[in-house]
This record gives structure tokens, sequence and C-alpha cells, in this order.
């Protein structure tokens, strides 16, 4: 019964351009096996649609509500909030048998990375989804957090630590029921991107 009720594993790479600037964060989000299972039998009920075409339009669909909550993602670099800029590259696709959406979240602005600290925290603000990075075992794998041509950067995943009156209020969530705006923040893991 209570919160979370979904799970997305992520992998996110960080975009930079030619002058080592950031530039936005390529995120793979994949839906656990169950919510998967669920969404691919649905969309092969539709009449006249192949599984692509509801896939299409249903990474539309995902896109479009992301849009409204900050699509699940706030960075920060230096600790100063970066503005997003709105998504126009993704994708809903079946891999390995889970629901992927693949998607390229653009900053508006686009600070060097030399010299700084960016990290960024991906949740659902009502923590009705758990989202954590992708793991093999208890740590997160290779491809959890990546950045190219920068091998300088030293690359983290910090663990969540909520508080645990945070961890009582959303046991008590029923599944009908909404948490506090931003509860899904103390459960979120936080990417770190430090460069010398």
């Amino acid at each position: 019964m209570a919160h979370p009720h979904g799970w997305i594993d992520i992998s996110v790479r960080v975009l930079t351009d030619d002058q080592g600037r950031v530039t936005g964060l390529h995120q793979t989000w994949q839906m656990d096996p169950f919510y998967s299972l669920v969404v691919f039998d649905e969309l092969q009920r539709v009449d006249g649609a192949t599984l692509d075409e509801g896939l299409d339009q249903l990474g539309g669909e995902i896109r479009n509500n992301l849009a409204s909550q900050g699509y699940f993602t706030e960075a920060r670099i230096d600790g100063e909030r970066l503005p997003l800029k709105e998504v126009s590259e993704y994708t809903a696709m079946r891999r390995d048998n889970r629901l992927t959406f693949i998607f390229i979240l653009p900053f508006a602005s686009t600070p060097a990375l030399s010299g700084s600290t960016l990290t960024y925290q991906v949740y659902d603000p009502t923590y009705y989804l758990e989202v954590v990075h992708k793991a093999e075992g208890d740590e997160p794998s290779d491809n959890a957090l990546v950045l190219r041509d920068m091998p300088e950067c030293e690359l983290t995943i910090m663990p969540a630590d909520p508080d645990p009156e945070k961890i009582m209020e959303a046991s008590r969530l029923d599944a009908d029921e909404s948490g506090e705006p931003g509860l899904g923040r103390y459960f979120a893991e936080t990417g770190q991107v430090v460069c010398p």
C-alpha cells in the first residue's frame, strides 16, 4: 500500500560541447517489469495500431506529462540551479521486455564544467515512482553515469539518505494519496560530476 508504487532504473550521460560546457543530460529510463507488461498488453489491444505506433504515441504522452513536472530532474552547477529547456528529442521503445523512455534534456545555459561541480537528481516529486540509477548488485552499474571526452572528471552516484520521519510519511501513503510536494527529493540519489 505504501509509496512508491512503481520503479524506474535510469542511466545518465552528461552532454558537453567542444568547449567543455555542459549542454544537457541524455537520460534512459527503464520502467519496472510489471508496469511494462501492463503497458505492452494495453498497446497490443488497440485496434489497427502496431506496437511501434503505440509506443510513438506513448512517448509523446510521457514527454508531455514530464514537461509539467520539470522532467523529474533538478540539476545544479556549483549549487546554482540550471534552467531547463523543452525536450524535443525522445523515444519510447521495448528493450529487454521493459518499457524504455530515452530523451535529451537540454539546459538553457551552458556553463563550463572545468573547475566546477555538476549535481543532479531525478525524482518523482510525489514519490509515487521511485527513480534510481541502474545497478549491478548493490552498486551503480558502470554506465549509470557517463561523461565522455573529459576523463579527468570524477563521477559519483551518492545514495539517498532520507530522514526516518520522511520514510514513515511515505510508508503511510495509500496508492490513491499524494505525498507533500517534493517528497520524492528526500529519496533521490544524487549524480555528481567534479571537474578540476
